[in-house]
């Protein structure tokens, strides 16, 4: 086979590795511990793991703990080339404050944070060399045995407030919290077409980064819903039972359709390019109990910068110039 051919398939397998990996490794993480505690004659080790595990539970609030080896993991390099994502900077972030990537959109999975913020094959450290970057990710996840020590080695935290407020807190400097703002309601909208993005009601993030004094930064990912296709219009059935599944579990089951890697279909994201661009930041002052006027009118800045970034960037990294906020 052409050496160039095999990288294509390579780097294709790694890429469909990152959407199976959320439904393949919390079963075969419980399944490892089930075997060894009932089949092996070291069942003493999985009951040491779980012991440690209830005494660790704290550490995805408390800014998790990165595992260089995940992060330095040749598979990150196939996975970012496989698209490719590209990280760009629009203005110089210094290490003297602490900053809150507002990531837009979600996506099915957010591929374009991971790929630049929770690894050491991307350009992140070359183009912020004084940042230390966490990607905040939902709860579930730090609540499967092994699957949290991954998510948390590649930088994961917590998305809840306080873990992003420990991350933040100003006696730290050179923090980032990169939070997908939109979410699980977002990621409905993770379909070739319009850029439509949840912000409106989305007043969390600005609380915190008053309460912490953290300067606000509006993150795009142009090509982000451009990886997979699905076929759930507002209104149809299956949107309507994907958002009641959601009320109970956090995030919506979606039934997203990419590309095969011996087949024409498959769960494997197209490799569309994304291209992530940082915008510049937005500076908050630390107010510890901020009115809604306050909250109200940093949410507008943010919401301001946001579009003006889009409009910037959008004729050189989409071919879709439409943004929908709702």
């Amino acid at each position: 086979m052409d050496v160039q051919v095999k990288e294509k398939y390579i780097q294709a397998v790694c890429a469909a590795y990152w959407m199976v990996s959320y439904l393949i490794l919390p079963l075969l993480s419980v399944g490892l511990l089930f075997y060894v505690a009932f089949f092996t004659a070291y069942s003493h080790l999985s009951f040491l793991y779980m012991c440690w595990a209830y005494f660790d539970k704290e550490t995805p609030y408390k800014g998790g703990r990165k595992i260089p080896f995940l992060r330095k993991f040749l598979y990150w390099k196939y996975f970012n080339d496989y698209f490719p994502i590209q990280l760009i900077k629009t203005a110089d972030l210094n290490g003297d404050k602490n900053y809150l990537f507002g990531y837009y959109p979600h996506g099915v999975l957010p591929a374009g944070m991971f790929g630049c913020f929770g690894n050491d094959h991307s350009s992140c450290k070359e183009l912020f060399p004084e940042l230390n970057v966490y990607c905040a990710t939902l709860d579930i996840n730090f609540n499967i045995p092994v699957f949290r020590e991954y998510c948390m080695g590649i930088g994961g935290i917590s998305s809840s407030k306080e873990s992003i407020k420990y991350v933040l807190d100003d006696k730290k400097k050179g923090n980032v919290a990169v939070l997908a703002i939109g979410g699980a309601a977002e990621s409905f909208y993770a379909t070739p077409g319009p850029y439509r993005i949840v912000l409106k009601n989305r007043r969390g993030f600005v609380k915190i980064a008053l309460e912490q004094g953290a300067s606000l930064v509006p993150v795009f990912a142009f090509g982000e819903i451009d990886l997979y296709k699905q076929y759930n219009p507002p209104g149809s059935k299956l949107y309507k039972f994907q958002n009641a599944i959601k009320k109970y579990i956090g995030f919506a089951p979606l039934v997203p359709v990419g590309r095969g890697i011996f087949i024409n279909k498959g769960l494997a994201p197209f490799n569309s390019p994304v291209n992530v661009v940082v915008g510049k930041a937005i500076d908050v002052p630390k107010i510890p109990y901020p009115t809604d006027e306050e909250i109200e009118k940093y949410h507008t800045q943010f919401s301001e910068e946001l579009i003006t970034l889009f409009n910037e960037h959008k004729d050189k990294y989409t071919e879709n110039g439409e943004l929908v906020i709702q």
